[in-house]
């Protein structure tokens, strides 16, 4: 079988570099190997901060309205070649195609979103603040910027980024994963025929070597990153002591509280779906089930059944509700998880090891999993898994399931099931979690929002995207002003005061 190699893309063409250190990519669903990416080495990444700083004094000297043409016409390219980036993602991912292009479709949003730049970098003007004198603010991009994006969503995670940072103004350098890395250059090769400047958009493949010559390198004024907490701590620790304004988004251990008087088949359909939905790799699936009072004896063999017809398949099979793990590490990560779990005394009601699909017996699979009687003094409680396990806990109360996720060290996502309006009003003001469902399993926000969590899932000031994305990628400046006519005669010692 004939492998494809994928590197670089630096300064509008693609860069090989000195490809001193490779990495195999695989199609999950079989186990083949399929292309082998580069590593970059620190010169790749000085090639491209050396690139993006090149380009930067001229894009962002571009009126903002011209570059959101640009942005438009980078949109429509998208929407042309949406599918094209969807099937790149199932085959290096292995998510199931309909769930890739839904993945397209969220990336797509941030695009719209960040043609609306103009509007967002408007500042503030104050007239007269003091006699003859105007205040006003205007935000103006940082320079050249960089993100990390993790291999669960290889189209809409960096697009959480770069749009709004170069629709703002700035140069970008992307550290895709490099799991599935072909995405990454696809959009590359369309932000150039979208008529972006050379050096606007760079991508350097690699691992821990590229991320470190990025937080290290004193050309790079902000990192963005999204992926498992412990790395996220190092960047935002590593990142802030060169210096950069850092956003690095952490691991999960997401709720759902399943109240008595919930519609119990949608809150089966919603567990469906968040727990083993694209194999439960997604910071936003739920990976705990709390249930309160009779509801674990009505809603477990409900799931259990539901299991039996869960359609586990090669993701580039149209009806696929569930493709494989994303590597053979990964799956031996996660069936180490189900070993632990039995271990500590919780109860398996479906098994997922051993799960293999017909044809394609090499991939790396696992079977939906569930567990009840799950407490939090268990390590499948209290890690993430980032796989499809869903751990059945229950508690006595709202108020018991409202502190037990507050107790959790994560909180980036949560939701709650029920009919009654004031349990929904009091778990929204009470959850200590960035991004709260009502009815909803998953409330990953819409691109005008902004994407969170709170606790350990999130180091640093502001969320992705939206208005706050907007802010992270710019400084603001307050400018005042008078002119000679309006100065008094004579040299004043005292603060500038309203007079």
């Amino acid at each position: 079988m004939t492998t494809t190699e994928i590197g670089h893309y630096i300064n509008g063409q693609p860069f090989a570099g000195a490809r001193t250190k490779t990495q195999d990519v695989f199609n999950p669903a079989t186990g083949a190997m399929t292309g082998q990416v580069d590593l970059a080495s620190v010169e790749d990444v000085d090639a491209a901060v050396a690139a993006a700083k090149a380009a930067f004094p001229a894009w962002s000297n571009v009126p903002p309205i011209r570059r959101a043409r640009l942005m438009n016409k980078f949109l429509q390219l998208l929407n042309e070649r949406k599918e094209e980036l969807a099937h790149a993602i199932t085959a290096e991912h292995g998510k199931v195609f309909t769930d890739a292009c839904g993945e397209v479709e969220r990336g797509i949003d941030i695009v719209e979103f960040a043609c609306g730049i103009p509007q967002l970098l408007k500042g503030d003007f104050t007239d007269q603040v003091s006699t003859g004198i105007d205040n006003w603010t205007l935000r103006q991009p940082l320079g050249v910027v960089a993100g990390v994006t993790p291999f669960n969503f290889p189209v809409m995670v960096p697009m959480w980024m770069f749009p709004v940072a170069i629709a703002a103004g700035n140069t970008f350098v992307l550290k895709p994963s490099p799991t599935d890395p072909t995405a990454s250059l696809l959009y590359a090769e369309l932000m150039k025929e979208a008529g972006f400047p050379d050096g606007v958009f760079n991508v350097v493949q690699g691992d821990k070597v590229a991320v470190d010559a990025l937080l290290e390198h004193e050309d790079v004024k902000a990192i963005s990153f999204v992926g498992s907490t412990p790395i996220a701590n190092y960047i935002y620790e590593v990142g802030a002591r060169h210096g950069k304004r850092v956003q690095a988004l952490g691991g999960a251990k997401n709720h759902m509280l399943v109240m008595p008087d919930a519609d119990l088949d949608k809150a089966v359909d919603a567990l469906m779906g968040a727990a083993y939905g694209s194999a439960g790799e997604r910071c936003m699936a739920i990976s705990v089930a709390t249930l309160v009072g009779d509801v674990a004896d009505k809603i477990v063999p409900m799931i259990k059944e539901r299991l039996k017809d869960l359609k586990v398949k090669n993701g580039v099979e149209l009806d696929a509700e569930m493709g494989p793990i994303v590597t053979k590490a990964a799956q031996e990560r996660i069936l180490g998880y189900i070993d632990k779990g039995v271990e500590e005394g919780a109860d398996l009601i479906v098994d997922g090891r051993g799960f293999s699909v017909e044809g394609h017996e090499e991939g790396f699979w696992v079977g939906g999993t569930l567990f009840d009687n799950v407490t939090p003094d268990m390590t499948i409680y209290k890690e993430e898994i980032f796989g499809p396990v869903l751990s059945c806990v229950r508690v006595e109360s709202f108020a018991e399931g409202v502190q037990l996720i507050n107790d959790h060290e994560y909180g980036n996502g949560v939701s709650i099931f029920t009919r009654d309006g004031n349990a929904a009003r009091e778990f929204g003001r009470q959850i200590q979690v960035g991004m709260v469902g009502v009815n909803v399993p998953i409330p990953v926000p819409m691109a005008w929002h902004g994407f969170g969590g709170w606790k350990k899932s999130l180091f640093g000031d502001t969320h992705a995207y939206g208005e706050e994305g907007v802010r992270f990628y710019t400084k603001q400046k307050s400018i005042m002003q008078r002119w000679p006519e309006s100065i008094s005669k004579g040299a004043e010692f005292t603060m500038p005061v309203a007079k």
